[in-house]
């Protein structure tokens, strides 16, 4: 039921946001150098390794490593990546991800595939063989604010909870977050 639910609803998102995600990815190649897309690594189910991709939020020099563990990451933001991230519009291209099976609506935020203690950690709980997520329990429970033990014990919580009806209330919530602006790494 849940995959049915992700392939019906991205199908439906992608439709609906066909125009508007044309317009950013418009935006970001006319305000800063490079494509409009970003593609990482990233570790999905049973951590095998798939390419996310997020419109580009970050200058083409950037270091390789989650954003809340640069040095004054704000000079390496494009003229509009600031206001991309604050309203996840920068998560939109991971619809596909989802259409393809790579990813879920709701699950474990994918780990960067250097975040090896984030992969042991969850690796030891079990996490790997949820399918990540376009957001997920520790997303709305704090999000960059939480410590790496603290991201997985929200992520084994998710494991152990998951449920179509949970799932919704994730997304009730994150959709409240993110057009709050609340809780989004800038």
């Amino acid at each position: 039921m849940k995959r049915g639910f992700d392939i019906v609803l991205s199908l439906f998102a992608l439709l609906l946001l066909a125009l508007p995600m044309t317009a950013i990815a418009l935006l970001v190649r006319l305000t800063s150098q490079g494509p409009a897309l970003y593609w990482s690594d990233r570790v999905g189910r049973d951590n095998a390794l798939f390419r996310m991709p997020k419109f580009r939020t970050m200058r083409l020099d950037v270091p390789e490593v989650a954003t809340h563990l640069l040095p004054h990451p704000q000079r390496y933001v494009t003229p509009i990546g600031h206001l991309l991230r604050m309203s996840s519009l920068d998560e939109l291209p991971q619809l596909y991800s989802i259409l393809k099976g790579d990813m879920s609506f709701v699950g474990p935020r994918p780990a960067l595939h250097n975040q090896d203690d984030l992969i042991s950690l969850r690796t030891h709980e079990g996490i790997q063989r949820l399918v990540p997520g376009l957001t997920g329990w520790a997303q709305i429970n704090g999000r960059d604010e939480l410590t790496i033990p603290q991201k997985v014990a929200l992520d084994e919580e998710y494991l152990r909870r998951r449920s179509f009806r949970f799932d919704l209330e994730i997304l009730l919530r994150t959709a409240c977050q993110a057009l709050s602006g609340r809780d989004v790494d800038h």
